[in-house]
């Protein structure tokens, strides 16, 4: 396409609807080509958390297996009740009868209004660490793994920072947060090539937890730090 669009105009911002921590928003717009032409006009919903912080920072936490020889990663499992009551049956191209009532995941949490720059999503990973997995860290113990992703920026403007931070101490008994939808959750330790193949056969079913596992393992697999791994399980 030759005439290319160079920004949105928008025309109005409407809210639809809104819950304790999400709200639906409608905004109408037009797009502004090269050559100054406007379309006709059409809208975007989209959802977003306007009290609660807009994007999220997903943890990797893993350890050294000395009697193993291996790098193991935690996943947790956990409730999530929008896949039980909003995947319909009737609605799905493929039938699922999973029944979701818990999901594998990585430790993570949203950025409060308090959470700001690089320091504030370190801060908010080793709280999330230790409310989630009963792991103490410190904010110099979290490393970026590489740039943020939008998990779908079709419908929600939320970015997930994905880092990781190695675990050095015997982790203790997860708090929560307090919320019954933190309830029953399970930690499971498990060297990071087999998380990998749980990804592969689709046990793993969260997109996050997917990315962050690559990431890491490309980063644990980087010759500076597979050696000092190497050298560490000795």
């Amino acid at each position: 396409m030759s005439n290319q669009v160079t920004d949105y105009v928008l025309d109005r911002d409407e809210e639809l609807g809104r819950g304790h921590f999400l709200r639906l928003r409608r905004v109408h717009l037009r797009n502004r080509y090269q050559d100054g032409t406007l379309s006709a006009p059409y809208f975007c919903e989209l959802v977003d958390r306007p009290s609660h912080g807009t994007d999220a920072v997903v943890v990797g936490l893993w350890r050294r297996n000395h009697s193993t020889q291996t790098v193991e990663v935690l996943l947790r499992q956990g409730l999530r009740p929008a896949l039980r009551f909003g995947r319909e049956s009737a609605r799905l191209a493929i039938p699922d009868p999973a029944p979701y009532l818990r999901i594998y995941e990585v430790v993570a949490g949203i950025l409060e209004e308090e959470d700001r720059g690089l320091s504030g999503i370190k801060q908010r990973a080793v709280q999330e660490a230790w409310e989630e997995a009963g792991v103490r860290l410190q904010p110099a113990d979290v490393e970026l793994l590489g740039q943020r992703v939008f998990p779908s920026p079709g419908m929600v403007p939320e970015a997930f920072f994905l880092v990781c931070a190695e675990v050095t101490s015997e982790p203790e008994e997860a708090e929560g947060d307090g919320s019954p939808m933190e309830h029953g959750a399970s930690l499971r330790w498990l060297p990071l090539s087999e998380a990998l193949a749980l990804c592969e056969r689709g046990e793993v079913e969260d997109a996050k937890t997917e990315i962050l596992l690559h990431r890491l393992h490309h980063r644990l697999t980087s010759p500076q730090v597979s050696a000092s791994i190497t050298d560490a399980l000795r």
